[in-house]
């Protein structure tokens, strides 16, 4: 039995070529769901593609996309985890494919980091969570309960995933898997931390913009996920909110003027200096496009392709509208789906230890169906 062990182990993957073709150059390439499929082919399969190296080396090949979330049968009732698959060559049937399916959840997006979300509940007693939808793992975070979520980010001197948060304009980090309570850091004090967008992960540290309501001024707080300190970085003057994303590159902010019917598009022409350049003003034909397609929610979100375009997502009534930048319309989706302002999702199939130690961990079970 021995020797028929071990010859298995010897055996080729692929009759037709070799190992390091099959692994590093197609097995790699597969999307999480397909290679999961693939390891029942055989056990030799699986080995091949559960080793860690392998796992980090396919998470890096999966694209980073715009993530969205619906709710099914009502708010609250379930929802739907939706990457918008808009690269080339992808047909429209397939760019809204939900990749998780959260029943009962009462869930909202609240952040999202190298394949994992941070949901949090929709009403104020339901708390916070972390799930990976890929591996379909889920565990509840009580520490958490009562404070505001600025972010997740890898902290690269110690492997750990870790949680930058706000309470009372105080700023606190939290240790996935830890058992300790959150951890007061310094911060600007008498200084607004938290905004209605998302933050980015740019550059090995967290972004995101605020406006201070007594001077009315902009900036961008930066916090550097390495050292866990704070600092200021010059932002355009913009009127109301913004959002910040990542484009060619750059650090992108894009926002409405108050008629609520251009967006302009700025990028750092010089991330060190803090040097603004506007790259685009896109004009929103809004007046037609509500009378076609429902009212404007205010919701839009900028999503540069890997091809060098860029494409202006806006929610009208339950349509949602892809828009070019001379404002013409490029393609329309009737579905009631929700915007997560600037979150992204990168699938991984990594595990990860802090799982298991988590409060009500559970693998493939509720609330995922």
């Amino acid at each position: 039995m021995a020797e028929a062990a071990g010859a298995a182990e010897a055996a080729p993957l692929h009759g037709g070529l070799p190992d390091e073709i099959v692994v590093w150059e197609i097995l790699v390439r597969l999307p999480p769901k397909s290679l999961l499929r693939c390891r029942a082919v055989c056990p030799a399969w699986r080995r091949a593609t559960s080793t860690r190296d392998f796992l980090l080396a396919h998470h890096a090949r999966q694209p980073s996309l715009p993530l969205l979330c619906g709710y099914v049968g009502g708010t609250g009732i379930s929802l739907d985890v939706i990457p918008f698959d808009h690269r080339a060559g992808v047909g429209a049937v397939d760019q809204l494919q939900p990749v998780a399916r959260l029943g009962k959840s009462f869930f909202g997006l609240r952040a999202s980091c190298d394949g994992l979300l941070l949901l949090s509940g929709l009403y104020r007693n339901l708390g916070f969570s972390i799930c990976n939808p890929a591996t379909r793992q889920y565990a509840r975070l009580p520490q958490l309960d009562g404070f505001a979520v600025l972010g997740i980010y890898p902290h690269s001197p110690t492997g750990e995933y870790r949680l930058l948060l706000a309470k009372s304009d105080v700023s606190y980090v939290f240790t996935l898997g830890s058992d300790q309570p959150p951890r007061h850091i310094w911060c600007p004090v008498g200084e607004n931390m938290v905004c209605e967008s998302s933050s980015v992960l740019f550059h090995g540290s967290l972004h995101w913009h605020v406006q201070q309501e007594q001077s009315g001024s902009n900036m961008v707080k930066v916090f550097n996920t390495t050292t866990e300190s704070f600092r200021r970085m010059h932002a355009p003057s913009v009127p109301g909110k913004a959002n910040l994303f990542e484009m060619d590159g750059m650090l992108g902010m894009s926002s409405f003027n108050d008629a609520a019917t251009t967006i302009d598009i700025w990028t750092t022409q010089d991330y060190k200096s803090e040097a603004w350049a506007i790259k685009y003003r896109v004009a929103l034909p809004v007046a037609q496009l509500t009378v076609k397609f429902g009212k404007f929610g205010g919701k839009w979100r900028v999503i540069p392709s890997c091809d060098g375009d860029v494409l202006v997502l806006a929610k009208f009534g339950d349509w949602l509208l892809q828009i070019d930048m001379d404002g013409k319309l490029v393609s329309c989706i009737y579905r009631p789906l929700q915007s997560t302002n600037q979150l992204r999702l990168k699938q991984s199939l990594v595990q990860h230890a802090f799982f298991p130690t988590l409060e009500g961990y559970v693998v493939n079970d509720s609330p995922f169906i």
